[in-house]
């Protein structure tokens, strides 16, 4: 049994590796988890908000006490679990209508029938959940040859997806439409479902998608009405596509500025277009479309490399340092941090590099107020820089190095000082945890 202290160490060091999770790349989050002690780990999986790649790794390879505690953690939300939206909100769908009784017969289908009529009735997935549902039998691999021939139509692999029970390994290969047109309504929504569903992570995600304009775009959705990302789901995202570009084009601008213009007429996955285009590889750029969407994408994916003075004078000067003075009371703090961000001071990156302590700074609800569920920030610009400031900082210190990040998560939960120093520490081997 364990004493009331270990158990708030316990508890305290699930808080802090959940944060971590968030901008740990996909192979150093299984040796995270592997890491933790059964206490800790129990705390981890029932008691935290848990980026989606983690929960889908938790349930693809965990222990049933793992699942077991997953499926009670009230902020695990959308998630493929009893009880949570998901394929079983779809399988108590009812019957196939008398329409579509007289339009396809009531089956059994072949491969080749049950193929042509998701063709046919796939503009959303709703009649092709149904068609699913019905006595058919589908060869995986005929339809994996026809989806490389001519891919299916969004809707059809959005319910291929949830309801047709293929193995985890066809999964990439349906998000492969390099044959087909690049865009088209409802094209993210396979992979939206991918991800929300618990057959991908985001990283598997990103080196799955093909066309690579479609990642750029994943990496940045306009939040409208419909299945979208939520807010963490759009910083993961963010995450991986950077982890994908960044190890091929660096800080280079002149390979950040070719992206946009070389994305839209390649027609392979992301990680092939960031490679051929360091390598310096790609045929000469033809004619093609501009996508403004895509520019816009890019450029908040590109590094920063302005060296213009910051605007505030003073008044960031004061801003900057009391980020590291925290305030008598939390509420306090966060509307001074909020009024800041509001006047344009900071901006979410500053929180994360000056704030105090580093694992305040890692949590939003520390600084934008806890509103009870992450997707509710109203400042969700402030959210996205803030996270993206923290991957750029981890990857620099740490890379894919898991006793780096290891020893990060032993010393950031009584680390009082920021983010960057506490990397500096643990860099430099003088670990501030005197925990073994």
């Amino acid at each position: 049994m364990p004493t009331a202290e270990e158990d708030r160490v316990s508890r305290r060091l699930a808080w802090c590796v959940a944060h971590l999770l968030r901008h740990a790349p996909q192979q150093v989050v299984g040796e995270l988890l592997d890491r933790l002690d059964g206490p800790t780990r129990k705390y981890l999986c029932r008691d935290q908000w848990l980026p989606a790649s983690a929960v889908t790794l938790l349930l693809r390879g965990g222990a049933e006490a793992d699942r077991h505690y997953i499926a009670r953690n009230p902020h695990v939300v959308g998630r493929p679990l009893p009880g949570l939206p998901g394929t079983a909100r779809y399988a108590a769908r009812p019957g196939p209508s008398p329409e579509l009784l007289r339009a396809t017969g009531p089956g059994p289908f072949d491969s080749a029938g049950l193929i042509a009529l998701l063709r046919r009735h796939a503009r959303r997935p709703r009649v092709p959940l149904t068609l699913l549902g019905m006595p058919h039998d589908l060869d995986p691999e005929q339809l994996l040859r026809e989806h490389a021939r001519a891919p299916l139509p969004p809707g059809a692999v959005e319910a291929l997806l949830l309801a047709a029970g293929l193995p985890r390994e066809a999964c990439p290969a349906l998000l492969d439409a390099r044959a087909g047109d690049p865009y088209g309504r409802h094209w993210y929504r396979p992979a939206v479902r991918a991800v929300r569903a618990g057959l991908l992570t985001c990283d598997e995600l990103v080196a799955a998608v093909a066309p690579a304009a479609r990642t750029l775009l994943l990496g940045h959705l306009p939040v409208t009405r419909g299945l979208r990302w939520s807010l963490p789901e759009q910083a993961e995202m963010q995450s991986a596509v950077q982890r994908a570009l960044r190890p091929a084009l660096g800080e280079d601008p002149r390979l950040w500025a070719e992206l946009p213009r070389r994305a839209p007429g390649y027609r392979g996955t992301l990680p092939e277009l960031a490679a051929e285009l360091a390598a310096d590889s790609l045929p000469p750029l033809g004619l093609v479309r501009h996508d403004p969407a895509l520019g816009r994408a890019v450029r908040r994916l590109a590094p920063d490399t302005a060296t213009a003075e910051p605007t505030g004078g003073w008044e960031r000067e004061l801003a900057l340092v009391s980020l590291a003075v925290p305030m008598e009371t939390v509420e306090e703090d966060v509307r001074w941090v909020r009024d800041c961000l509001d006047r344009g001071l900071i901006t979410g990156a500053d929180v994360v590099r000056h704030k105090v302590p580093a694992c305040w700074a890692l949590d939003e609800d520390q600084w934008l107020g806890d509103i009870g569920h992450p997707d509710r920030h109203d400042r969700p610009a402030a959210v996205l820089s803030a996270r993206a400031e923290a991957d750029r900082l981890f990857d620099a210190a740490l890379g894919n190095d898991p006793r780096a990040w290891w020893r990060a998560a032993r010393a950031l939960p009584d680390f009082a000082g920021t983010l960057p120093e506490l990397l500096a520490r643990v860099t430099d081997g003088d670990s501030v945890s005197k925990r073994s």
